[in-house]
């Protein structure tokens, strides 16, 4: 096993990163165990695909994360480490985005951009969100997994598998997915995601231009612009993004249009997906009345 210390710039509030990745854990795969976040995960190396998992813990007093990484990670624990720093937005200047965000981040200025250790994963579980609650997404990702995700061994009972790869659901049919409460739609859109990924027609792990990636998933039926940009910001932690037509920001400009709302959504960029964020998880926040 081998262990590492992750610094970042405070604040950071992690009672709200614990609590935003312990609401979507994904059983077998994740599990948020007291202050401790463990999972499975693969890594290539050197055309090898390396299977393990890893364990860490905030040290607030240090400014500091440790990470435990499995024996059999340890020659990616480079990688492993890159992949933690993007799930946990280690690498943010809080008070550069709060001093870019105003009013908006004066109260939670320790607030970061939950990301992701494995993109492929991500992206099926933003389609599995699509329209239904956090809990149905987290529901059918573990039905997923349960029954096509590879087993693995842990020394954490509630670790058992690893997300199926792209190669495993690129094979499946729309009624594989149908049985378990996949909507043939959605199902469709999946296996052909997949296929994608596994083709390198669409390299989630490569994607640079966050621009291009988002058209890229535009051009795939059954993803619309919603999950699109969840995807940016989830999985190439794109600090710009704004969720103009989610349903909750809709909330928070009552009576305004879209053209309206991205207009004022102007006023923060480039931090425009923080501002998203904030949005989501600030009740008490009223857009100012010209």
């Amino acid at each position: 096993m081998t262990q590492m210390l992750l610094t970042y710039q405070p604040p950071y509030d992690w009672q709200w990163m614990t609590a935003f990745l312990g609401a979507r854990t994904l059983q077998g795969v994740e599990q948020q165990d007291g202050d401790y976040y463990q999972r499975t995960l693969a890594v290539m190396h050197n055309g090898v695909r390396l299977t393990g998992w890893l364990r860490l813990r905030p040290l607030a007093d240090v400014n500091s994360v440790e990470l435990e990484i499995s024996p059999s990670l340890v020659p990616v624990a480079d990688n492993v480490a890159r992949q933690v720093r993007r799930l946990l937005d280690l690498d943010a200047q809080p008070l550069l985005i709060a001093e870019g965000l105003g009013a908006l981040a004066e109260n939670a200025v320790g607030l970061r951009l939950p990301g992701c250790i494995n993109r492929f994963e991500l992206t099926v579980r933003a389609i599995l969100g699509q329209l239904v609650s956090v809990k149905m997404a987290a529901t059918l990702a573990t039905r997923l997994t349960e029954k096509w995700g590879e087993s693995v061994t842990t020394p954490f009972p509630a670790l058992t598998h690893l997300f199926p790869s792209p190669a495993s659901v690129g094979k499946l049919t729309v009624d594989d997915l149908r049985g378990i409460g996949v909507q043939a739609k959605r199902a469709a859109c999946l296996i052909n995601l997949a296929q994608a990924v596994e083709e390198g027609r669409l390299p989630l792990d490569e994607i640079t231009d966050v621009q291009e990636g988002v058209r890229q998933l535009l051009a795939m039926p059954g993803i619309g612009s919603w999950t699109a940009s969840y995807v940016a910001m989830r999985a190439w932690s794109a600090p710009d993004v704004f969720l103009g037509g989610d349903y909750l920001i809709k909330q928070r400009f009552p009576g305004m249009t879209p053209g309206k709302i991205a207009r004022y959504a102007e006023l923060w960029k480039p931090w425009r997906t923080y501002a998203t964020l904030h949005l989501w998880f600030n009740n008490d926040w009223q857009p100012d009345t010209p």
